[in-house]
């Protein structure tokens, strides 16, 4: 992983996770995240080499400076990297993580059935933005 780098892993094919991409890649007008898919095949390799099973991992993951963050400390650890008034949502990291992450859990059960799944893979490319193309395993 690259040292200093914020990358989020997402689940291309969930229109909810599409949709957090999209809104991140509008608002990080520093472009210092970087994403990639939870199905390819580096993403895999970050999965891998934090120890989790890249078959049994749904949830958006989160590298921030070498550390790898899920669930619920996944978006507000994104959003707090994300800087400007986002970083005011780190605010609720003093929610215990049990209540965090039963709340995202709900949502992303769910999250398939309410905002649809896509066809295809959504990953950024460089006709949309550049980001994924700069990790190297």
């Amino acid at each position: 992983m690259l040292s200093g780098s914020h990358i989020l892993l997402f689940d291309g094919y969930c229109n909810l996770c599409n949709g957090l991409v999209r809104f991140v890649m509008k608002r990080d007008t520093d472009k210092i995240i970087l994403f990639l898919a939870l199905s390819s095949e580096k993403g895999k390799y970050l999965l891998e080499k934090a120890g989790l099973d890249p078959a049994n991992t749904d949830s958006v993951v989160f590298f921030s400076d070498g550390k790898c963050f899920l669930k619920s400390m996944a978006i507000l650890k994104l959003f707090r990297v994300m800087g400007g008034g986002w970083k005011l949502f780190y605010a609720f990291v003093v929610i215990p993580r049990f209540i965090r992450d039963s709340i995202y859990n709900i949502i992303a059960r769910n999250r398939q059935r309410i905002f649809g799944r896509s066809e295809t893979c959504m990953i950024p490319d460089t006709g949309t933005d550049s980001r994924s193309g700069r990790l190297q395993n």
